[in-house]
C-alpha cells in the first residue's frame, strides 16, 4: 500500500547565486538609507568599494558629502583605486569584499579620522572576535529583515527591471568603529521599515 502525497506548489523567493570572482555583492538600498538616518556621521564619507554607488547615493540623499572609488571600474566613482593606497579619510562607509574584511577593517580604522562602518556577515562574528576586540568597535546594527545581497551583475539586472531582490537567507550587520573609543560596543537592530524601528 502506498500513500499519495499531494504536490504543494510553493513560491521560492530566495536564491543561491554563483560566487562572484571579485567578491562583489550589492546590498539592498534600505541598508544604507536606514543607516544614515539612525547613525550620526560628522564630516565627509568615503566608500572605497563603491561598486554601483548605492552607499554614496544614500549618504548624499541624507545630506552628507560623500564620494566613492573602487579597485575596478563598475560604473560609479573612480575605478582603479586600491583601498590600501588611500592614506586619509574622515569617515569610511562600505560593503567591502568579505574575503579581505579583516585587512579592510584594520586599514579603514587606521586612516579614518572619525567613524568606519562596514557591512559584515554575522555568521563570521564569532571567528572574528579576536581581531574585532583589537579595534574600536562602537556599535553593531543587525539588519532586519535579512537583506538579500546578490552578486553585482545580478543586483544590477534587478535594478534595470525596477526591482530589488528579496528573501535573503544570511544575516548581516553594520559594524561601526569610532576612533579612540574604548568602551563596550552597543548592539542595536536596524529595521528596513522606519516605523518598526525601536
Amino acid at each position: 500500500m502506498s500513500l499519495a502525497v499531494p504536490h504543494v506548489k510553493t513560491e521560492v523567493r530566495a536564491h543561491s547565486w554563483q560566487r562572484d570572482e571579485d567578491d562583489w555583492y550589492i546590498e539592498n538600498r534600505w541598508c544604507s538609507e536606514r543607516l544614515f538616518v539612525e547613525e550620526r556621521f560628522d564630516g565627509e564619507i568615503l566608500d572605497p568599494c563603491c561598486g554601483s554607488g548605492r552607499i554614496v547615493k544614500a549618504a548624499r540623499a541624507a545630506g552628507f558629502i560623500a564620494s566613492g572609488s573602487d579597485i575596478k571600474p563598475r560604473g560609479y566613482g573612480g575605478g582603479g583605486v586600491d583601498f590600501r593606497s588611500i592614506t586619509r579619510a574622515v569617515n569610511v562607509c562600505s560593503n567591502p569584499p568579505f574575503d579581505v574584511i579583516e585587512e579592510f577593517a584594520r586599514h579603514a580604522c587606521t586612516i579614518a579620522e572619525r567613524k568606519v562602518a562596514i557591512i559584515f556577515p554575522t555568521r563570521r562574528l564569532n571567528a572574528a572576535g579576536v581581531w574585532l576586540q583589537q579595534l574600536p568597535l562602537y556599535r553593531t546594527w543587525f539588519l532586519t529583515p535579512r537583506p538579500s545581497m546578490p552578486p553585482g551583475r545580478v543586483a544590477l539586472e534587478y535594478e534595470r527591471n525596477g526591482k530589488e531582490p528579496r528573501g535573503g537567507k544570511q544575516d548581516f550587520a553594520w559594524l561601526v568603529f569610532l576612533r579612540g573609543f574604548e568602551g563596550r560596543a552597543e548592539t542595536r537592530w536596524l529595521h528596513r521599515d522606519k516605523e518598526k524601528q525601536r
